[in-house]
């Protein structure tokens, strides 16, 4: 799916010889831990300098430091990169970190509050057209003031999300989440029909698909783009079956909606024509 780009983002990277605040504020409350990433860390000011101080981490950004990480990490910082993003890529960053984050690892977004007029603007230094705009992220706010705010973020399964008893708004630790963006998640099926077989759902608890806000559709579609091309990575399926239940009599057990993303392999089935077509037996 094209999505797009604002082509000047990486010209807001800022040359710095001092830590960043939020950088700072984090290493002071001993919360950079473990393996850490800097996501989207523009010229990697905060890399050099926190590896001076003995932290063991690694910068990607995809203009100045383009090779794309494939380990998993206990800490990611990702600070003041959605602010220039259009929708589409601000979710494409959230779910970039979330797949990179281990397990009971936590992220840290930090976005400008200082942000006057959304938009294009032209860079007072390079003449060029970026654009900024302001962010609201539905994550656990850690320090605000009239310019900036940090969020902490953990997996969507190692926290508490509701009261109430729906094991899709509260999914166990034990399942292997692949990736989150603000509205939904997608999760490894717990009783899997193929290797790969992932869940998409969305964090409103609606049992009907339809009756969920069209922006929240919308995000539950674009996540199952992103996780295909995760599926195609990491499986190598030769095909796929995509699909929803919707109501008792369609088959649905758990009133929460889910998208259902089932890898296909050459002779995992019989007869594999007509596909899902085949959902009702002989028809």
């Amino acid at each position: 799916m094209q999505q797009e780009k604002n082509q000047f983002s990486h010209l807001t990277a800022i040359e710095r010889t001092y830590l960043s605040f939020p950088a700072q504020l984090l290493l002071n409350q001993n919360l950079l831990q473990g393996k850490i990433l800097d996501f989207g860390c523009g010229f990697g000011n905060d890399v050099k300098l926190l590896r001076q101080k003995g932290c063991d981490i690694t910068g990607y950004d995809p203009y100045y430091f383009p090779d794309y990480p494939h380990d998993k990490f206990d800490t990611i910082i990702c600070f003041y990169v959605l602010n220039v993003l259009f929708p589409e890529e601000q979710a494409n960053v959230l779910m970039q970190v979330s797949h990179l984050l281990k397990p009971g690892g936590k992220a840290y977004y930090a976005v400008r509050r200082d942000i006057k007029r959304e938009g294009f603007r032209e860079h007072y230094v390079h003449k060029k057209p970026t654009y900024q705009r302001s962010v609201e992220l539905p994550f656990h706010s850690i320090y605000l003031d009239e310019r900036r705010e940090l969020y902490q973020y953990s997996h969507y399964n190692h926290q508490r999300n509701s009261s109430n008893y729906c094991i899709f708004c509260n999914p166990g630790k034990h399942l292997k989440l692949l990736t989150e963006s603000a509205n939904a998640y997608a999760v490894f099926d717990g009783y899997p029909i193929s290797k790969g077989h992932i869940l998409v759902i969305p964090k409103r608890h609606v049992s009907n698909y339809f009756e969920l806000p069209f922006e929240e559709q919308s995000a539950c579609w674009y996540m199952v783009n992103k996780v295909q091309e995760i599926i195609k990575t990491e499986f190598e399926p030769d095909g796929f079956n995509v699909g929803m239940n919707i109501n008792r009599e369609a088959g649905q057990n758990i009133m929460h909606t889910s998208i259902h993303i089932i890898p296909r392999y050459k002779g995992d089935a019989v007869s594999p024509k007509s596909g899902i077509r085949n959902v009702i037996p002989k028809r």
